[in-house]
């Protein structure tokens, strides 16, 4: 059956108008940015070189597009049209007289609807998994480095025996169905999502433990916020039905905090050791501060820098680490938008048709290309403060 088509210059307008909301964004960003680059400090300072501002749009072209999916893409990623199987890109549905800008797969899938909407489960996983792992590298590392003695050893040969395993090897035993049908990742997920608790806790009550009043009110709001949203993602008994994750999203979270929090901890660790040897350290050290104030409130900005950077970079790893499991099938759901499992399920057709494979191996090159951006930018901003 021969489809009607809109040709290779219809494909390429199709598909920039499609992103309109993401372009108007932009544009609304970069115009705001460029004209109060001077009071926004570090944010400020990205508009200064070519590789921050590629980096900072390439980035934020995938967060406007995760946020206006459902504007962007003109199908339901699940939505199967059966005499689409496999179309070409630019082919025009007969029923609907909708194109499928970049083809369908072999499950008459639009290709560039489950793109756009595979931005969405990147950008929420990966940035968040990143954030629990920083927090409980920050969390251990942050001792490790400034007591040293037992405490380090004993921290350090933790994070040296989680990370002699093989990356890909570690994920694959925490996610394969023999695991992952246990309670091993709940009973993981409990521990590592309690760190942000401790942490903020530990926190606000070294720096307010003199005013009591304001300390009980920043403690319960910790508590009670991260008590919601831990039962939310542990037991999934958010009691408003906001938080939730699935158990194979539950699986994948843990495994990209467990393989990534050793990396964390050796980064916070080392500049620990190094900045305790500053004057401000033992200034603080000579008014009689409590070690975990010195640590949170004196050494940890101090080592801001390098922790952004490095989260950027970590945000692009674990990108990366999805793309993998979801092609070895070992990721979401198989009828899942994300990139990796688009692209394990167009790898079976590379032989015939390629289309499907391209269009999720680009957005997440593209993604991935735009972190390691913005963290070069970002590295040389740090240098020069």
């Amino acid at each position: 059956m021969e489809f009607e088509t809109i040709g290779v210059l219809g494909i390429v307008t199709g598909v920039i108008a499609r992103f309109w909301p993401v372009w108007l964004a932009l544009g609304i960003i970069l115009f705001l940015s460029l004209r109060f680059k001077k009071v926004l400090g570090l944010y400020g300072h990205l508009f200064d070189t070519g590789v921050g501002i590629a980096g900072l749009m390439i980035c934020l072209f995938w967060l406007f597009t995760a946020i206006f999916a459902d504007v962007i893409a003109p199908f339901d990623p699940l939505q199967q049209i059966p005499i689409m199987k496999d179309a070409m890109p630019g082919t025009i549905d007969p029923g609907t007289g909708q194109v499928f800008l970049l083809g369908g797969d072999r499950l008459a899938r639009d290709v560039f609807s489950r793109m756009v909407f595979g931005s969405q489960i990147v950008l929420v996983i990966a940035p968040a998994a990143t954030l629990f792992a920083l927090m409980v590298g920050t969390t251990l590392g942050l001792p490790a480095g400034y007591y040293g003695g037992r405490i380090d050893n004993f921290l350090s040969f933790l994070a040296n025996l989680v990370l002699a395993f093989p990356v890909i090897l570690l994920f694959y035993l925490l996610v394969t169905p023999g695991i992952r049908e246990t309670a091993i990742p709940q009973w993981l997920a409990g521990v590592f999502f309690i760190f942000p608790v401790i942490f903020f806790g530990t926190l606000f009550y070294t720096r307010f433990k003199g005013r009591p009043g304001l300390l009980a009110v920043q403690l319960a709001i910790t508590v009670l916020i991260g008590g919601w949203v831990y039962v939310g993602l542990v037991f999934n008994a958010d009691p408003l039905g906001i938080i939730s994750i699935s158990p194979n999203e539950l699986n994948i979270f843990v495994a990209v905090v467990f393989a990534s929090s050793p990396g964390v901890f050796r980064i916070v660790r080392g500049l620990v050791m190094d900045i305790k040897t500053r004057d401000y350290v033992a200034a603080a050290q000579t008014r009689g501060e409590n070690p975990w104030y010195i640590m949170l409130w004196e050494v940890l900005p101090n080592a801001r820098g390098p922790l952004i950077v490095d989260a950027c970079l970590r945000i692009g790893y674990t990108t990366i680490l999805l793309g993998t499991l979801g092609y070895f099938g070992l990721g979401l759901a198989p009828e899942s938008p994300d990139w990796g499992t688009g692209i394990k399920e167009s790898s079976r057709l590379l032989r015939a048709y390629i289309h499907p494979a391209l269009p999720p191996v680009f957005a997440l090159m593209s993604f991935v290309l735009g972190l390691n951006l913005l963290a070069d930018a970002l590295r040389e901003q740090s240098l020069k403060d």
